[in-house]
């Protein structure tokens, strides 16, 4: 530990606090320049953030008490709640809810990241206030910590950076399966693209045939000559592409619905489970027991076990990995649980169905979650929710089993994301059990 002094953080940083500009002055906002809040850093897992939900103008600026922050600077909330840390990947500046680190010569960004979320306990231990608690620039100031030279940080970063970089990437991974398959399962059963792309080849007088490479220029998104080219280098892959072209109907009756198909509620489709009011239903044993999964926990993707419940609640109110869990009350949140097994709360839904596959209704769920939105932030209420009747009333249309069984690939991207996310499970693990040792100079 010779290479690690005592330092007040004021000794290798300048604090800096943010501010709001007046919200009513049109002015002040939409501008060019990144305005973070904690509520973006709320469920954001990635050590570096470029924008939040707002930008300000550069007369929002001057007429306010926030600072442009550089790049690198360490983002650190003191309040609603404190700890939440993240790297600004560019110039930003931050609302009051904040105290920065801009660091001085000698100091690397990403060490300092590691050590503020690894001493957030700290920080909430010298927070005041009666409405919320607030550390205050000059607590942050006068807060010592353990610093080792540039040499040491760049190890520590160097052996935990990898774990943060892969989860980075299985996050980026998944993003873009989730955006692949929504598109295409809105493209399919949504619009019913192929449909009426099968329906106009046959309106124009050409033949089954080529009404069927019609959807497939649609599926594909390459054009005749690409398929032409495909059937040539890859007869399978062009094959399968047939079959799922051929698969579609050819036309939609007069509601709008594919011949052959059906519309159907989204309760009817699936299982709507509530969850429990689980203060009823304490532990029986500080040993034996499952976290409780609030909004809080399916937002932040793991149990906390912040509050404990019973083994023995029905089991219908238990989830695991890959269960789809749907919020119906306050923040709607659609989401697909990888937190291990846990005790489902009141206000959140367990979505299963015995008679179709978790992607037709997570997908469809999905698809009805920003009406579902629009519904519950129309409540004259302090927390915004749906009823029953409003699943009642989201209709989807539903092709017959033999033409579900064809797509079950939709179902691999769901697999794909959760095997990431279990792996994102495990790295964090290895890197928060590791932290410690290398902030206490063991390793």
């Amino acid at each position: 530990m010779s290479s690690w002094k005592l330092k007040k953080l004021s000794e290798v940083a300048d604090i800096i606090g943010g501010a709001t500009p007046k919200s009513d002055v049109d002015e002040y906002f939409n501008g060019d320049i990144p305005w973070i809040t904690p509520k973006d850093l709320s469920g954001y897992n990635n050590r570096y953030i470029s924008k939040g939900e707002r930008n300000i103008t550069k007369l929002g600026l001057e007429n306010s008490s926030a600072k442009l922050l550089p790049k690198g600077t360490v983002l650190f909330t003191s309040r609603a709640p404190i700890g939440y840390v993240a790297i600004a990947d560019n110039e930003v500046c931050t609302n009051q809810g904040f105290k920065s680190l801009v660091l001085k010569e000698g100091n690397i960004p990403e060490f300092f990241y590691y050590l503020l979320k690894h001493n957030v306990p700290l920080f909430e231990a010298r927070a005041t206030g009666s409405t919320f608690k607030e550390v205050s620039g000059q607590v942050v100031k006068n807060t010592e910590l353990f610093i080792p030279s540039i040499d040491i940080q760049k190890k520590i970063v160097d052996l935990v950076s990898p774990l943060d970089e892969k989860i980075e990437l299985n996050t980026q991974i998944n993003q873009t399966l989730e955006q692949i398959a929504q598109t295409i399962f809105k493209s399919w059963f949504i619009d019913f693209d192929p449909v009426h792309a099968k329906a106009e080849a046959l309106a124009n007088g050409q033949t089954a045939e080529q009404a069927t490479q019609a959807a497939m220029v649609v599926i594909s998104g390459k054009n005749t000559q690409e398929l032409h080219r495909l059937q040539t280098a890859n007869p399978e892959q062009y094959q399968q592409l047939w079959e799922i072209a051929e698969a579609f109907p050819c036309g939609v009756d007069e509601e709008g619905v594919p011949w052959g198909w059906e519309e159907k509620p989204l309760d009817e489709i699936a299982i709507y489970q509530n969850g429990l009011a689980l203060q009823k239903f304490r532990p029986e044993s500080e040993d034996e027991y499952l976290p409780v999964v609030k909004i809080a926990q399916l937002k932040q993707g793991y149990a906390d076990a912040e509050e404990k419940a019973s083994v023995n609640i029905k089991p219908e109110c238990i989830i695991d990995n890959g269960d789809v869990i749907f919020s119906w009350s306050g923040s709607l949140v659609v989401d697909i649980w990888c937190g291990g097994k846990a005790a489902l709360n009141q206000h959140l839904f367990k979505v299963t169905s015995k008679n179709y596959p978790k992607w037709l209704y997570y997908f469809y769920t999905v698809h009805h979650l920003a009406e579902f939105q629009r519904i519950a932030a129309d409540k004259a209420v302090t927390m915004g929710h749906i009823k029953r009747e409003h699943l009642s009333q989201a209709l989807c249309v539903i092709p017959d089993n033999e033409f579900i069984q064809k797509f079950c690939f939709l179902e691999d991207y769901i697999s794909q994301i959760v095997n990431n996310r279990l792996q994102n499970v495990s790295l964090r693990k290895t890197r928060d059990q590791l932290l410690p040792k290398l902030l206490s100079g063991e390793v």
